[in-house]
């Protein structure tokens, strides 16, 4: 990518009404367009981040063996009534309208009926189980407060899981399974140490669930966290009963304000029977499908992550999912830019991302940019080292400078991103 052929630009402000962290400095590093209060647009360097953070997820759940669909948005009255949850003193949260012949239709906040419905045509025996399908698709809420960026939107990206199973012991297998997918997930996008497993409300969809729930001082829940045995109750269920049930002393709790990153939801037989989604065992007999459900706000981890690593100089990504592994600049005329130019092309050609500024303005503002996007590592050519075949290289956490030769070079930004750790165990 260069920078003179990106449409989008820094900013030196945001809107007025803009007060979450992460919302400004993704606004104003060129990562996203808001729209309106809940509603952000994309741009190429977010849309980057968003595709990073995919990768990762998608392959711990492909890891899992879960497959990937993709389901409509749309969704209809009838699938969602033998439940309840149409109505929206059940579900507050709906987005809906009417088709022109005057049908009911709503736009998906969640897609547990609908996997079901299309489960009930599909899986008719017990050789069809276990199953698991997911997706990465836009959700839509009609949140009543939309004020904390791309942390709580009205529109968001949403990576939903959906496992069909025979019996609650084969769905208990594959949730805990799931757990420590989810762990990985975050353990790999930076968020490992400050990421707990929370005991929690279901809300609409369980009396009971697992958010997996990020330490932030910018979050809108409150936990108590255990940080030895790393689970934490949130605060809404927080209760002696609940202490009791998981093995936790109030003593060894400690109360902090958390962002909600991921959900996971056992239903068991419950949604198979309001369904009639039913499977004949090995011995003909009539069975409902155990259904388990399981959510990773794509979005909303981005700016989660944009709120937990920054400072005063902007965004501070993670490598594996920084939009690029390289911001390379020039400083000088024609013969540090030809450079410049021979440097991007075998940087690209080895497989690193880079964002070159090719621009014609001041080296100040290259490196403020620099900093300002969070990209992990700044290169520099300039005609002072380049005679010697050395490149001027920075990390974003630090401001060391080092002056490395064309290989060193290639081999310390080659190997900033994991290699693809789908079983890769947590330490804790």
């Amino acid at each position: 990518m260069r920078l003179s052929q990106n449409i989008t630009k820094t900013l030196k402000n945001v809107p007025a009404e803009e007060q979450a962290i992460n919302a400004k400095l993704l606004i104003r590093a060129g990562y996203i367009h808001k729209e309106m209060a809940g509603a952000y647009s994309y741009l190429p360097l977010g849309l980057r981040v968003i595709e990073n953070i995919k990768t990762i997820i998608r392959e711990e759940m492909n890891a899992l063996g879960s497959l990937e669909l993709l389901m409509t948005s749309l969704q209809s009255k009838d699938t969602w009534r033998p439940t309840g949850r149409w109505d929206d003193k059940v579900v507050d949260i709906w987005f809906k309208s009417q088709l022109k012949n005057g049908a009911d239709v709503g736009f998906g906040w969640s897609h547990e009926e609908p996997i079901m419905m299309m489960a009930r045509s599909r899986i008719t025996s017990y050789r069809d189980l276990p199953a698991s399908v997911y997706q990465f698709q836009t959700k839509f809420r009609n949140e009543l407060r939309a004020k904390s960026g791309v942390m709580r939107g009205r529109e968001f990206i949403m990576k939903d899981m959906y496992t069909f199973s025979r019996n609650q012991d084969e769905l208990d297998e594959f949730y805990n399974r799931t757990k420590e997918a989810y762990l990985r997930v975050f353990e790999r996008v930076g968020l490992g140490e400050s990421t707990y497993v929370t005991f929690a409300s279901g809300g609409s969809f369980t009396q009971f669930s697992h958010e997996f729930q990020t330490v932030t001082a910018s979050g809108e829940d409150t936990i108590y966290v255990d940080e030895s045995k790393r689970i934490a109750v949130n605060e809404e269920v927080y209760n002696d009963e609940i202490l009791a049930q998981l093995g936790l002393n109030k003593s060894d709790l400690k109360q902090v304000k958390a962002a909600e990153v991921g959900n996971i939801f056992n239903f068991g037989a419950i949604k198979g029977e309001q369904m009639d989604v039913y499977f004949n065992d090995e011995f003909g007999k009539k069975q409902p499908v155990y259904l388990s459900s399981y959510g990773i706000g794509v979005s909303r981890l981005m700016g989660v992550i944009a709120e937990h690593f920054n400072d005063e100089r902007g965004l501070i990504w993670h490598p594996n999912i920084a939009p690029a592994s390289v911001y390379l600049l020039a400083i000088g005329k024609e013969k540090t830019i030809s450079a410049a130019d021979e440097l991007y092309n075998i940087l690209t050609g080895n497989g690193v991302a880079v964002i070159y500024d090719d621009r014609d303005v001041r080296p100040g503002e290259k490196f403020a940019d620099a900093d300002l996007m969070g990209i992990p590592w700044r290169v520099v050519v300039s005609e002072q080292f380049i005679e010697n075949g050395h490149y001027e290289i920075k990390a974003r956490t630090s401001d060391t400078l080092k002056h490395l030769n064309l290989t060193a070079l290639l081999e310390l930004v080659s190997d900033t991103k994991d290699k693809g750790t789908s079983q890769k165990k947590r330490k804790d």
